[in-house]
């Protein structure tokens, strides 16, 4: 085999290879041997590395002919997309954990493997450790999946839980996970959202078979959630978390898919959701579906082993394959169902208003909603005179009324401030 990328990721992928060597040929049947390693600066030291496999010419190493596996773990669009290609079209098995490309270009992926008939296995790109993308590639393949609901950046979530227990602002919570290693120097793809749409794509693509692609996902980032929203969800016996979420958006009949939503965005959930419960830098995905009802997946998303250890499960599935003479599910998005635009969305706001001490404020607010044909399901005033607020929650609505809602209350004389705006996930 040949491994693309030895950085924190790749290192671990070297590592459990030397260490598990007999385990590893025991489950296959044969001895798994590690060709060379590409990398771009071969002089850097790499601890447990051998240094003879290194090789800074990765398209000679992945179209040798005595290499029939690729790991992929370089990340990015190139060349990681030119190398993967070049290996399938060789004859070469690709194992990738580059979520980026995947939801970027997947389907040109797929597509290659199924014309050259090789294996293209990424369970590593979602997740880290989870066993997620499987059980919906192939235990969930009979089943209709309705939903699929998350935790899926382990540095989001690690922010937003310091600022919910400890009540740390979002810039200290964001410096201690960069000295914890939880985020880079450059946190901007996973604060931004950028890294969680990816991931929300990939899981879309599989739970309904349709293509999606990260630029159909509605994407906002956590950079805007304030002390004021944590503390507005504490009153709510609620908790804010950064939220992917993929569902299925049923016909007006019943019977066809409309659609599919796509997005993410933090969110206020219940205490009392068990996705509340998920503290640090772990992650946790519920899939909904019609037979199998509602499953839940937890672990370590992130970092060099657990993410190893995914490509390493995958490499056994590749090897077994190969030993077999057969090739693994390829991906096939027959569905080919919309995704809706986000003002189609149908969820709930939570709304905290700065308004004036005078009397028929509440009529004023609540007219506002009508006219947007919002309904309100719950009002509470905080605070009282010049220091009133009053807190919203809505019941269900599209997503673009709830918008045009919040865009006429801050046209009010008497709202001094739309002090916080969030959406509300969970049960109504």
């Amino acid at each position: 085999m040949a491994l693309l990328g030895c950085g924190v990721v790749g290192t671990e992928v070297v590592r459990l290879l030397r260490e598990q060597a007999d385990d590893l040929a025991a489950r296959v049947g044969t001895p798994l041997e590690l060709a060379g390693i590409a990398v771009r600066r071969p002089d850097r030291v790499r601890a447990g590395v051998d240094r003879d496999l290194l090789t800074t010419d990765a398209h000679a190493l992945v179209t040798r002919e005595d290499v029939d596996i690729v790991i992929e773990v370089i990340g990015g669009i190139e060349p990681a997309r030119t190398l993967i290609l070049e290996a399938m079209k060789t004859g070469k098995s690709v194992i990738t954990a580059n979520k980026a490309l995947l939801a970027e270009d997947g389907a040109t992926l797929f597509a290659a493997a199924r014309e050259y008939g090789v294996d293209l296995y990424y369970e590593a790109s979602v997740a880290g450790a989870i066993p997620l993308l499987r059980p919906l590639r192939e235990s969930l393949v009979g089943d209709h999946v309705h939903r699929v609901l998350g935790i899926v950046n382990g540095t989001t979530n690690y922010i937003l839980d310091q600022m919910d227990t400890h009540g740390a602002g979002f810039h200290d919570a964001l410096e201690e996970a960069q000295a914890l290693g939880y985020a880079e120097a450059d946190p901007t793809a996973d604060v931004e959202g950028f890294d969680a749409a990816a991931k929300a794509a990939i899981l879309a693509q599989l739970a309904f078979h349709t293509p999606v692609t990260a630029a159909d996902v509605h994407r906002e980032g956590i950079t805007e959630v304030s002390a004021a929203d944590v503390a507005g969800a504490k009153g709510m016996d609620c908790v804010v978390k950064l939220l992917a979420i993929c569902e299925r958006v049923p016909s007006d009949d019943g019977r066809n898919g409309r659609g599919v939503s796509v997005r993410v965005y933090p969110a206020m959930i219940p205490r009392s959701h068990p996705l509340a419960s998920v503290r640090e830098a772990y992650n946790a995905v519920f899939v909904e579906a019609e037979s199998a009802g509602s499953l839940m997946f937890y672990g370590a998303g992130a970092g060099g082993a657990p993410t190893a250890s995914a490509v390493l499960g995958d490499l056994v599935a590749v090897s077994r394959n190969l030993s077999g003479g057969t090739a693994g599910p390829v991906e096939v998005t027959y569905a080919e169902l919309p995704v809706l635009p986000m003002g189609e969305t149908v969820t709930r706001y939570y709304i905290q208003l700065d308004v004036a001490d005078e009397a028929g404020v509440l009529a004023t607010v609540a007219e506002a909603f009508a006219r947007h044909g919002v309904s309100i399901q719950a009002v509470r005033q905080v605070g009282l005179g010049e220091e009133a607020q009053l807190v919203v929650v809505t019941h269900r609505a599209p997503d673009a009324a709830l918008s045009g809602t919040v865009e006429g209350l801050r046209e009010l004389d008497i709202v001094r401030e739309v002090a916080s705006v969030m959406r509300v996930e969970g049960e109504e």
